[in-house]
């Protein structure tokens, strides 16, 4: 079932809807619009013409077969980050593959949904959160295609594509949500878990200004930005943490609760969102990063170098790869 990583050619296994047999096609068309589903959120309903995709990268495979088909007629991928059945760490998951291969598949903009803890008194448990900067306490993952003979030193001064955020704001208010606040702006701290916060860390982060708290964020945002994916997060708040004096300590049972309970509200918001970017995409700046961030060009790599990371430059108009 599974396709080797060979950089000439793409393919995909479309799961027949009659039964668990397996056909191989070949992907000549991109899709330009990934979702990344977090804890708690496996699947994407709604989501019809599905075909599952299980690539190989110069990566490793990612955390789950890439799901593509359409919601409501745009074309979409949907990856489960910690895969079906929640099976990664967030330590364990294979971050560079993940956005590698939705790269593979000609994806320019990507759409976290993240469960968080708030650190703020006024972001309330079942508020969203669109971030727009991040503070990176992961010491264990790989935050980099670069190195083995290429250098590359993106930007990350502003982590967040602001156009695909606005985008993400007005689906939010053309979606008429009941008595849901959404805020947008505010940062976001990245720790390595699994653990949760001592008391004396999430008083820290406080004081660092920090708004909401998760483990998934980085380098998933650096590496989206190496591939040229314009990217955000759409943050589902379930707790406050355990910094909250009148509040409970966050355990996994609540974050899971609460984000169960939002999870339809935010694939609402991400259905309005997808027909916006299929009609108008925005322009972002993510789309060349690598521009004014490559050291070693291209013809500077060995051949074996340059044809692992040609992906990453690829403007994905029709794809990463093709037949």
């Amino acid at each position: 079932m599974a396709s080797a990583y060979n950089p000439g050619r793409r393919y995909a296994l479309q799961r027949f809807t009659s039964g668990c047999e397996y056909c191989m096609t070949s992907m000549n068309s991109a899709i330009h619009i990934a979702l990344i589903g977090g804890s708690g959120l496996y699947d994407m309903a709604g989501l019809s013409d599905r075909r599952l995709h299980d690539l190989d990268t110069p990566f490793g495979k990612p955390s789950d077969p890439i799901i593509t088909g359409r919601l409501n007629g745009v074309p979409v991928a949907f990856l489960s980050r910690h895969g079906q059945g929640h099976r990664l760490l967030p330590t364990e998951v294979p971050y560079r593959a993940n956005i590698f291969a939705l790269k593979m598949l000609g994806v320019r903009f990507a759409v976290s949904i993240s469960a968080v803890g708030s650190l703020r008194e006024e972001v309330e448990p079942l508020h969203m959160v669109l971030p727009d900067q991040y503070i990176d306490f992961t010491r264990r993952r790989e935050s980099t295609f670069f190195g083995d003979g290429a250098v590359a030193h993106v930007s990350i001064a502003q982590p967040v594509c602001a156009a695909l955020v606005g985008e993400v704001q007005a689906a939010f208010t053309a979606a008429r949500l009941d008595n849901v606040t959404l805020h947008r702006g505010g940062t976001y701290v990245c720790i390595e878990g699994p653990q949760f916060s001592s008391l004396a860390e999430s008083l820290w982060y406080r004081t660092m200004g920090a708004s909401v708290i998760g483990m998934t964020a980085m380098p998933e945002a650096k590496l989206a930005r190496e591939a040229q994916i314009a990217y955000a997060t759409l943050a589902l708040v379930t707790d406050y943490d355990c910094w909250h004096p009148r509040e409970r300590p966050v355990t996994a049972e609540m974050a899971i609760a609460n984000l169960q309970i939002n999870a339809a509200n935010a694939q609402r918001v991400v259905t309005t969102l997808v027909e916006r970017l299929n009609g108008a995409p925005p322009v972002s700046l993510a789309h060349s990063a690598l521009s004014a961030a490559l050291v070693t060009q291209p013809e500077q790599m060995s051949p074996a170098t340059r044809e692992r990371l040609r992906v990453l430059w690829s403007d994905g108009s029709q794809g990463a790869v093709q037949e």
